[in-house]
């Protein structure tokens, strides 16, 4: 990181970063739409790979969307910081081609511990999920 630039440009340069490595992220077609401080929005398409038995989109993908939202947003101030704990809540069902977005805020940061709230809409802009995530600084390392 160059040491001249704008929190919104190492924030911008993060999401970039982290994309590059994510292998995760990448493969399940997740797009990074907006990082800045503290903050990400994430958006995924549901796939016929992600469905369940019942044709509803598999709860682990909706996490796992709402995770990586939560990864950007917290280490957007290239401060590695990992996951320490998330809960998460369903509340409507998402199903085949519907396109999720993950907004995720930061909500806390003191010392090392930050506290993430992420909500996952659809395209109708219907409440699918809730994420609170718990995160952990590792003092003195940088993201990129």
């Amino acid at each position: 990181m160059q040491p001249h630039m704008t929190p919104e440009q190492i924030a911008d340069a993060i999401g970039i970063g982290m994309m590059a490595k994510d292998r995760a992220t990448k493969s399940l077609g997740l797009s990074v739409t907006q990082i800045s401080p503290g903050a990400a929005t994430l958006t995924m398409t549901v796939r016929a790979d992600m469905l369940n038995g019942f044709d509803i989109c598999h709860g682990g993908f909706i996490s796992l969307l709402a995770d990586s939202a939560f990864a950007f947003a917290c280490n957007s101030y290239n401060e590695l910081t990992v996951a320490s704990s998330f809960s998460i809540d369903f509340i409507e069902s998402a199903r085949l081609n519907d396109v999720l977005t993950a907004r995720a805020t930061e909500v806390s940061q003191r010392g090392r511990t930050g506290v993430y709230d992420v909500t996952v809409h659809n395209q109708n802009d219907v409440l699918v999920a809730m994420f609170r995530g718990r995160s952990h600084r590792m003092v003195g390392r940088a993201v990129l």
